[in-house]
Protein backbone atom coordinates (compact mmCIF):
# COMPACT_ATOMS: atom_id res chain seq x y z
CA UNK A 1 0.00 0.00 0.00
CA UNK A 2 3.04 2.30 0.52
CA UNK A 3 4.76 1.41 -2.78
CA UNK A 4 1.43 2.26 -4.23
CA UNK A 5 0.77 5.37 -2.65
CA UNK A 6 4.41 6.62 -3.32
CA UNK A 7 4.31 5.39 -6.75
CA UNK A 8 0.77 7.73 -7.19
CA UNK A 9 2.81 10.59 -5.79
CA UNK A 10 5.86 10.81 -7.56
CA UNK A 11 3.17 10.20 -10.70
CA UNK A 12 1.17 13.49 -9.81
CA UNK A 13 3.93 15.51 -9.53
CA UNK A 14 5.48 14.78 -12.07
CA UNK A 15 2.33 15.00 -14.24
CA UNK A 16 2.17 18.63 -16.03
CA UNK A 17 -0.65 20.18 -17.47
CA UNK A 18 0.54 18.81 -20.98
CA UNK A 19 0.28 15.25 -19.93
CA UNK A 20 -2.88 15.98 -18.12
CA UNK A 21 -4.49 16.97 -21.07
CA UNK A 22 -2.73 14.50 -23.80
CA UNK A 23 -4.62 11.98 -21.30
CA UNK A 24 -8.11 13.88 -21.14
CA UNK A 25 -8.23 13.89 -25.29
CA UNK A 26 -7.28 10.12 -25.40
CA UNK A 27 -10.30 9.32 -23.14
CA UNK A 28 -12.63 11.75 -25.07
CA UNK A 29 -11.27 9.75 -27.94
CA UNK A 30 -11.59 6.39 -26.58
CA UNK A 31 -15.18 7.44 -25.39
CA UNK A 32 -16.42 8.99 -28.71
CA UNK A 33 -15.11 5.45 -30.72
CA UNK A 34 -16.90 3.37 -27.96
CA UNK A 35 -19.92 5.02 -28.31
CA UNK A 36 -19.65 5.06 -31.91
CA UNK A 37 -18.88 1.42 -32.14
CA UNK A 38 -22.33 1.12 -29.68
CA UNK A 39 -24.59 3.02 -32.37
CA UNK A 40 -23.20 0.91 -35.34
CA UNK A 41 -23.79 -2.32 -33.23
CA UNK A 42 -27.27 -1.02 -32.32
CA UNK A 43 -27.91 0.20 -35.80
CA UNK A 44 -27.04 -3.36 -37.02
CA UNK A 45 -29.40 -4.98 -34.52
CA UNK A 46 -31.82 -2.89 -34.72
CA UNK A 47 -32.49 -3.28 -38.42
CA UNK A 48 -32.21 -7.28 -38.33
CA UNK A 49 -35.12 -6.93 -36.11
CA UNK A 50 -37.20 -5.16 -37.36
CA UNK A 51 -36.54 -7.58 -40.77
CA UNK A 52 -37.98 -10.19 -38.93
CA UNK A 53 -41.69 -11.13 -39.80
CA UNK A 54 -42.39 -12.83 -35.97
CA UNK A 55 -44.03 -11.24 -33.20
CA UNK A 56 -41.40 -9.75 -30.54
CA UNK A 57 -41.52 -12.19 -27.59
CA UNK A 58 -39.73 -11.77 -24.07
CA UNK A 59 -36.32 -12.39 -25.27
CA UNK A 60 -36.34 -9.76 -27.45
CA UNK A 61 -37.99 -7.64 -25.37
CA UNK A 62 -34.99 -8.00 -22.81
CA UNK A 63 -32.69 -7.67 -25.74
CA UNK A 64 -34.57 -4.61 -26.53
CA UNK A 65 -34.56 -3.07 -23.49
CA UNK A 66 -31.10 -3.66 -22.55
CA UNK A 67 -29.99 -1.55 -25.44
CA UNK A 68 -32.41 1.05 -25.26
CA UNK A 69 -30.27 3.52 -22.98
CA UNK A 70 -27.36 3.18 -25.73
CA UNK A 71 -29.54 4.49 -27.80
CA UNK A 72 -29.53 8.02 -26.69
CA UNK A 73 -26.49 9.30 -28.74
CA UNK A 74 -28.09 8.10 -31.78
CA UNK A 75 -31.13 9.75 -30.68
CA UNK A 76 -29.52 12.94 -29.94
CA UNK A 77 -26.97 13.23 -33.14
CA UNK A 78 -30.51 12.65 -35.15
CA UNK A 79 -30.63 9.14 -36.57
CA UNK A 80 -33.89 7.07 -35.69
CA UNK A 81 -33.22 4.17 -33.59
CA UNK A 82 -36.20 1.47 -33.33
CA UNK A 83 -36.07 1.43 -29.38
CA UNK A 84 -39.46 -0.95 -28.99
CA UNK A 85 -40.78 -3.25 -31.48
CA UNK A 86 -44.66 -2.22 -32.62
CA UNK A 87 -45.05 -5.99 -33.85
CA UNK A 88 -44.54 -7.81 -30.14
CA UNK A 89 -46.90 -10.45 -28.19
CA UNK A 90 -48.37 -7.87 -25.61
CA UNK A 91 -47.33 -8.83 -21.76
CA UNK A 92 -44.24 -11.02 -22.29
CA UNK A 93 -42.56 -8.39 -24.37
CA UNK A 94 -43.58 -6.22 -22.50
CA UNK A 95 -41.96 -7.73 -19.30
CA UNK A 96 -39.14 -8.45 -21.09
CA UNK A 97 -38.80 -4.93 -22.01
CA UNK A 98 -38.98 -3.74 -18.25
CA UNK A 99 -36.48 -6.47 -17.46
CA UNK A 100 -33.54 -5.27 -19.73
CA UNK A 101 -33.96 -1.92 -19.10
CA UNK A 102 -33.77 -2.19 -15.40
CA UNK A 103 -30.97 -5.05 -15.66
CA UNK A 104 -28.89 -2.62 -17.88
CA UNK A 105 -29.77 0.22 -15.52
CA UNK A 106 -29.40 -1.76 -12.43
CA UNK A 107 -25.09 -2.62 -13.62
CA UNK A 108 -24.43 1.00 -15.21
CA UNK A 109 -25.50 1.87 -11.30
CA UNK A 110 -24.26 -0.77 -10.05
CA UNK A 111 -20.86 -0.08 -11.48
CA UNK A 112 -20.96 3.77 -10.95
CA UNK A 113 -21.51 3.53 -7.00
CA UNK A 114 -18.89 0.97 -6.61
CA UNK A 115 -16.65 3.25 -8.30
CA UNK A 116 -17.82 6.02 -6.32
CA UNK A 117 -17.18 4.20 -3.02
CA UNK A 118 -13.90 2.80 -4.09
CA UNK A 119 -12.82 6.62 -5.04
CA UNK A 120 -13.95 8.07 -1.18
CA UNK A 121 -12.51 5.00 0.28
CA UNK A 122 -8.83 6.02 -1.56
CA UNK A 123 -9.37 9.54 -0.32
CA UNK A 124 -10.04 8.55 3.04
CA UNK A 125 -7.04 6.56 3.36
CA UNK A 126 -8.58 3.27 3.02
CA UNK A 127 -8.80 0.17 0.85
CA UNK A 128 -11.77 -1.68 0.04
Amino acid sequence: MLLRETIMSVNEISAGPASRWRRALSRLLFYLLLAAAIGWTLNRIGLSMQRSPRAAGFSRGIIQGALMPMAMPNLLVGNDVAIYSQNNTGVTYKLGYTLGVNGCGALFFGFFFWRVRRWRAEMNGKSS
